[in-house]
């Protein structure tokens, strides 16, 4: 058995290694692949070996940039952190991410294990790796053709929640009826962490909404305001489930071009107060992910200040409303997968104040979901109602006519549509169009290809702890 273990971990890391010399994949999901295959305990060595703790996300939207935020905050202060910042979060990926920091013996030196676990996954990978903390950000329609209906998905959750030792904390979102269900329902020990329902930020659209009934009594909830899809100040009048008041709550949320800023009000066991907070990335979403990042931060002894100024310098992995600036344009790269989280980046782009040209690529490979129905639950005539915003639409990527019918459905005048399927001069289309700035959306598989013509193309925007933005 010891040397099936050995022989798992070599060919893994000789994976690695030939993954970056020969520039061919990100070696995040391979590695663990085979040396799950050679030898599928293997996860269980690693159980027990971080100094301080095990904490996962899971979610539909926001795991990789939640987990991200949190592993830079523990590094910073000074932590020795394992973690899979590239996204792969099955359980190869999750392997992976042991192996690369582990000892041919499988020896960890690390004080956190911080980790983003596929929903579906996390049932299996709880079995092998007990958590001390999961953070559950959101939960909406995904790929159908993978996770099922979303019932389906919540109750894996719910289930492989309620098997942990009775120690475990949640971190939760306040705002989402579907997360915050989760205390009531396993008893464990809940940080919650929301954004104060306000009017001005909250969205009238009635597009992508779950949660319409109580998961309790079945009754209709009520909603004082809707933030976005199902999120938001919400009521039961027949059995009283209600949005729980948040221990982290963001107040006077503000989003613009420099990125998302909020007061947030703390009231835990350790802190009490007001912080400022400011992320330089876009979108209210992003709010919730980095107070996710802060509420577990804060659990486990940060202070709020050296949290906070973590996240001020945050940089988001690829597709996370990435930066990148071409000539004085300025280029935005993000990851869709789902209509909550498409219609989340369409938001984006009408926040931006230059008139754009828009690239989308989309694929059906099986990462991104064979079934591309989702398509049509996703709020286009959005554009169609701001055709002063935009100069051109160029589909990509496998269903690059699938995508140009969807626009052309919703609206969009076809003599804004152009349809190129070669990744490399969709790009440059996008990048030598007439708009003023450039807004990219790509599903999982052709993210990557994109990013990687993007990156030779363009200069990549950082921000610094002083919210100075730098070309690298």
């Amino acid at each position: 058995m010891y040397l099936r273990l050995i022989v798992a971990l070599v060919a893994a890391k000789m994976a690695m290694y030939l993954s970056r010399l020969t520039g061919r994949g990100r070696g995040s999901s391979l590695p663990g692949m085979l040396a799950l295959r050679i030898y599928p305990e293997l996860l269980k060595h690693y159980q027990g070996q971080p100094r301080k703790g095990v904490i996962m996300t899971t979610g539909t939207n926001g795991k990789t940039t939640t987990s991200n935020m949190l592993a830079d905050i523990l590094e910073k202060t000074g932590s020795r952190v394992v973690t899979n910042r590239e996204g792969a979060n099955l359980i190869t990926g999750v392997a992976t991410a042991f192996i690369k920091s582990s000892t041919l013996s499988s020896k960890l030196n690390s004080d956190y294990v911080v980790l983003e676990v596929d929903e579906a996954a996390f049932p299996v990978v709880t079995q092998w790796i007990k958590p001390d903390r999961v953070i559950v950000t959101n939960f909406f329609r995904d790929q159908l053709d993978r996770y099922g209906e979303l019932d389906t998905t919540v109750g894996k959750v719910l289930d492989a929640l309620k098997k942990l030792p009775r120690d475990v904390e949640l971190i939760l979102n306040a705002d989402d009826p579907l997360v915050a269900r989760l205390a009531r329902e396993t008893g464990w020990t809940t940080i919650y962490y929301g954004v104060r329902p306000d009017a001005s930020i909250s969205s009238t659209a009635a597009y992508s909404r779950e949660a319409k009934f109580c998961p309790f009594c079945g009754g209709t909830l009520v909603y004082n305001v809707y933030l976005y899809s199902q999120l938001g100040d919400f009521k039961c009048p027949q059995c009283g489930f209600a949005r729980p008041q948040p221990n982290i709550e963001a107040i006077d949320v503000i989003s613009d071009a420099t990125g998302t800023r909020a007061t947030t009000r703390v009231s835990s066991d350790s802190y009490r107060g007001i912080w400022p907070l400011f992320i330089p990335v876009q979108g209210i979403y992003n709010i919730y992910n980095g107070l996710a990042a802060f509420a577990t931060a804060l659990s486990l002894g940060v202070v709020p200040e050296k949290a906070v100024l973590s996240l001020t310098s945050f940089t988001p992995a690829t597709g996370r409303m990435e930066l990148f600036r071409y000539g004085n344009k300025r280029v935005t790269l993000t990851l869709v997968k789902n209509p909550t989280g498409f219609n989340q980046a369409l938001t984006g782009l009408l926040a931006q104040n230059e008139r754009q040209d828009v690239m989308i690529a989309i694929n059906d490979n099986d990462a991104d979901g064979r079934d591309i129905s989702w398509l049509w639950d996703v709020d286009f005539e959005v554009l169609a109602r701001n055709p002063e915003r935009f100069s051109r639409f160029i589909c990509s990527g496998q269903r690059a006519e699938d995508m140009a019918l969807r626009l052309k459905y919703a609206g969009v005048s076809p003599s804004l549509l152009i349809t190129e399927k070669d990744y490399l001069r969709a790009v440059e289309m996008a990048l030598c169009g007439e708009g003023a700035a450039v807004g990219m959306l790509a599903t999982y598989t052709a993210l990557w290809p994109v990013e990687k013509i993007l990156g030779q193309k363009a200069e990549r925007v950082s921000f610094s702890a002083d919210r100075v933005p730098s070309v690298s």
